[in-house]
């Protein structure tokens, strides 16, 4: 599409300001500040952009030199999912922990202090929490990024973190909006379906978006699945009847509505991305996430012209564009009031003061060891790995699991990854004599994981089994540790236990 617009009329700069896009490298290119001078308010930060937390200071501080009330949004939901810490793995245990511990001042302490860091940075815009109820066991891109899979707890875990995130000056996006843990397919790769009634979607999948905008969520982000029980055809990012209808007049919800990355296949595949983005203001939405591959000015700049050619053709109603625009205008000066801003008092309990390793004793709190009690290992073991690919909103650049945790506390710690196609035999080998520890992630998701542990317990009915995902499996082994969850703090964790190391 070749360029209709000057970058100065406000219909353009309105088209600018309701994109959340996404760029290359780790400095700010030369078109990004371009752009951000004629009217684009959001810029989208992933683990391409991000080296360390002092670059990522000086990056923002780049953006905010062109526009100071410029919205830096990012995917950091701790956990699994980290885009601060993507090459070491989080300080902060994801949801599945927080809501294993189910203690909401422990989960507002932990999203404050992983909110003050953002803050740090000059990122103003959290894309988090989930929301989602993990209804689905088998759910391949919620899983650990759920609280879990209880509604009741979901919702006052959900609201716990909002607050916390937000006393912290960080706007928080409260996602998928309505529900994507019903779900058995993963949206980046194609349309998910849930076919339940309205009656179970009321009383489960909207009961913690209910409870997050209760407690003053900023934004909420929509989901790319089709719910036929609210719209038979198009879904939820693109449906009038569920961002306009059930969000804003029924649920009341006032604040900014977010798309999901718009260039994700279940909408790119469907509709592509341009007639997507138009669909999706005109349903309501208030700004389009742009992130994935699409990092270039070109796809700006695409999305750009096509909701000022909508707006032009009568396909798009240009109050309904300037509406959108003005949402973003309006979190853009709620963060800007808030920056350096945080609420009276930090937490009382141990250990949840700013600064402090709080992620580090959430997820130790979360560890669940069967038998609970067990002798501390003393010699070096061989850590075995059994990994699955990742789903692309974990990624697959951030280590996990707890071998390098191990080797810190036994020098000599060994390890090797195995898959799908791998022998228990290769891992009896490697292992020769040490003890052996197999960590695994969603086990009852892969029945090639389960066959490996039980040949490998066969053989070795003293092996430690670490349990990263959701901890689904029966316990099983010398000692079974759930972690719930594979971030950076939850191998930590369970070295600890397994060395019986201090700090428990």
């Amino acid at each position: 599409m070749t360029t209709i617009t000057t970058g100065t009329d406000k219909l353009t700069r309105d088209a600018l300001a309701v994109l959340q896009p996404g760029f290359a490298g780790t400095t700010a290119p030369d078109w990004l500040l371009r752009r951000i001078g004629e009217g684009l308010a959001s810029v989208a930060l992933f683990g391409r952009n991000v080296t360390s937390a002092s670059q990522v200071a000086a990056l923002t501080a780049r953006l905010r030199a062109e526009r100071d009330d410029v919205l830096v949004a990012i995917d950091e939901e701790g956990g699994d999912v980290t885009r601060l810490e993507v090459r070491t793995g989080s300080s902060f245990p994801g949801n599945l922990a927080l809501g294993a511990v189910d203690d909401p001042e422990l989960t507002r302490a932990v999203a404050r202090e992983l909110g003050r860091r953002l803050a740090e940075c000059g990122v103003n815009h959290n894309w988090a929490p989930s929301a989602d109820v993990n209804s689905n066991p088998d759910n391949p891109v919620i899983g650990v990024r759920s609280f879990g899979a209880d509604t009741a707890l979901v919702a006052r875990h959900t609201a716990a973190y909002v607050e916390g995130m937000q006393a912290a000056g960080v706007a928080v996006c409260t996602k998928h909006f309505p529900g994507h843990g019903d779900t058995a397919v993963d949206s980046h790769h194609a349309m998910p379906r849930i076919d339940v009634d309205l009656a179970t979607l009321h009383a489960r999948e909207l009961v913690p978006f209910r409870a997050a905008i209760a407690a003053g969520s900023k934004s909420v982000m929509s989901a790319h699945i089709l719910l036929p029980a609210l719209d038979r055809e198009r879904p939820a990012t693109l449906s009038p009847q569920i961002l306009t209808g059930l969000l804003r007049r029924e649920l009341g919800y006032e604040g900014l509505i977010v798309t999901d990355g718009i260039e994700m296949r279940a909408i790119a595949s469907a509709y592509g991305i341009e007639r997507g983005t138009v669909l999706a203001i005109a349903a309501g939405a208030d700004a389009i996430c742009v992130g994935g591959g699409l990092s270039d000015e070109g796809t700006v700049l695409r999305l750009r012209d096509a909701l000022v050619a909508a707006v032009r053709a009568g396909e798009l109603p240009e109050e309904r564009l300037a509406d959108a625009a003005g949402r973003v205008h309006a979190l853009a000066g709620w963060t800007r009031r808030a920056r350096g801003a945080s609420e009276p008092g930090a937490a009382s309990q141990e250990g949840t003061a700013p600064g402090t390793d709080i992620g580090l004793v959430a997820a130790r709190r979360a560890l669940r060891a069967t038998p609970s009690d067990h002798r501390p290992l003393t010699t070096a073991p061989y850590v075995a790995v059994f990994a699955p690919g990742a789903n692309i909103a974990v990624g697959d650049e951030t280590p996990w699991g707890i071998a390098a945790e191990l080797a810190a506390l036994l020098p000599g710690t060994g390890t090797g990854t195995y898959g799908a196609d791998s022998a228990p035999a290769d891992v009896l080998s490697a292992a020769g004599e040490r003890t052996i520890v197999a960590v695994v992630r969603d086990a009852h998701r892969h029945p090639w994981m389960t066959a490996a542990l039980d040949a490998l317990l066969a053989a070795r009915p003293g092996t430690v089994v670490v349990e990263m995902g959701v901890p689904r499996a029966e316990p099983r082994g010398a000692l079974y540790l759930a972690t719930h969850g594979a971030a950076r703090v939850c191998g930590r964790a369970a070295a600890e236990f397994i060395t019986g190391a201090t700090g428990r």
